[in-house]
């Protein structure tokens, strides 16, 4: 999968396992920066102000990259919680995730081990029934170009997934299209190869290119 594109949570989502008696609810949302993912958390927290703990977890940026991230044990043992947390999200193929497990104690201790154990089972059990959507970074380009061309063009597009936005008809045709960024450039080539050259083609930052 292209680093461009990768999976996303669609909706929020929310689970639950018990542990010896104790209560562990998974919710999972999409957060597309730390502010968004700490939102979250906040909100979490004042949905169960009577939990024992609500550890949390954010990975957020395309599968690689690990300059956004963020855990808290929320007073479980130190690497009990968030980090067994953190660590299934790194595996997983889902990013701009936010994991918030709220845990109700149910009076039998766990152990470290036991609790690293629980985490992660939670967090899997969450991932498990998460429906996910594909984050596609879109670009748009402006073509213009003689009517003759039009037909070829319009055939030429669904190759690289190019979509119609806008379009107009006065000397020229021109059309707006939203595009994947990594189909972005291909599609400029195959455009001006297909028009030898006669085509007006405006990048989304509406720098024009011949």
């Amino acid at each position: 999968m292209s680093q461009l594109r990768y999976l996303i949570p669609q909706d929020f989502q929310r689970s639950e396992i018990e542990v010896k008696r104790s209560r562990f609810i998974t919710s999972i949302a999409t957060a597309a920066s730390p502010e968004t993912a700490l939102s979250f958390v906040a909100r979490l927290k004042q949905e169960f102000p009577d939990a024992n703990h609500n550890c949390w977890a954010y990975l957020i940026g395309p599968p690689g990259s690990s300059d956004k991230i963020g855990l808290s044990d929320d007073g479980e043992p130190h690497g009990a919680a968030g980090k067994p947390m953190l660590t299934v999200l790194q595996h997983s193929d889902i990013r701009d995730i936010v994991v918030v497990i709220t845990r109700y104690f149910g009076g039998i201790k766990l152990g470290k081990g036991g609790m690293v154990k629980a985490y992660t089972q939670a967090v899997q059990n969450g991932l498990e029934q998460l429906q996910t959507t594909e984050k596609v970074d879109w670009r748009e380009l402006r073509i213009c170009f003689d009517y003759a061309r039009l037909s070829m063009i319009e055939r030429l597009l669904p190759d690289f997934e190019a979509e119609i936005l806008e379009q107009h008809f006065t000397e020229q045709i021109e059309l707006r299209l939203k595009i994947p960024a990594e189909q972005q450039d291909r599609l400029r080539l195959q455009l001006t190869d297909l028009c030898a050259g006669k085509i007006h083609i405006v990048n989304q930052d509406l720098t024009a290119e011949d």
